[in-house]
């Protein structure tokens, strides 16, 4: 039913501060030291402050084509106030672009944070996911659909929008990568073999 579906999942055996991440991307490991670093250092008990780590566009591109991304607006206190989604972004003549609804390009800044779905919650987060899944599939449009489904950022959304929970946008120096065509593939695994070259990773992980 979908990534908060598969979230849900973990109800009865995550007891703790946890972090979501999608297993096909490559995230880097700035991001994991700051989503930690976050989960790390909130007050036993914590709830209803959770984090999303905002990739700096500029390091979540494909240099084979554009890519769909959040665009996240926050504000002053750094907080989550919405995600965009842009089905189309790339460089345009040298800037980052994305294709709006009318089909033109409109320039975005090269750091803008995006989602790419690295999320810190608590485990309070689960009773509202398991109270909004029973919304979800009450909707008759979501049962008359087979392609619904219950995402992470419809459960954020409804939280930050009705006051109940805030999500700080964390930023990282980070490099996204991963497979988004199949001419990305060669670069995605030379980029890990100079990670792991360079001393960051070990040759066999496991």
């Amino acid at each position: 039913w979908g990534t908060n579906h598969a979230v849900l999942m973990g109800k009865d055996v995550i007891k703790e501060p946890f972090c979501v991440i999608n297993c096909d991307d490559f995230y880097g490991r700035d991001a994991f030291a700051t989503i930690g670093k976050f989960l790390s250092e909130l007050p036993e008990g914590s709830k209803n402050k959770y984090a999303m780590v905002g990739f700096r566009c500029c390091n979540t591109l494909s240099e084979n084509g554009s890519v769909a991304r959040g665009i996240c607006v926050y504000d002053n206190n750094h907080h989550l106030t919405d995600v965009v989604e842009r089905t189309e972004i790339m460089r345009v003549d040298g800037p980052i672009c994305y294709k709006d609804e009318e089909g033109k390009w409109i320039p975005v800044e090269e750091n803008v944070p995006v989602s790419m779905n690295m999320w810190g919650f608590t485990p309070d987060y689960f009773k509202y996911s398991e109270e909004y899944f029973k919304e979800f599939l009450s909707d008759p449009k979501n049962m008359a659909n087979p392609k619904a489904e219950f995402f992470i950022p419809l459960m954020v959304n409804k939280l930050i929008n009705e006051g109940t929970a805030t999500v700080e946008v964390l930023d990282t120096t980070s490099k996204w990568f991963g497979v988004t065509y199949a001419a990305d593939r060669e670069a995605t695994v030379e980029k890990i073999a100079s990670l792991v070259k360079a001393g960051e990773y070990p040759e066999k992980l496991f």
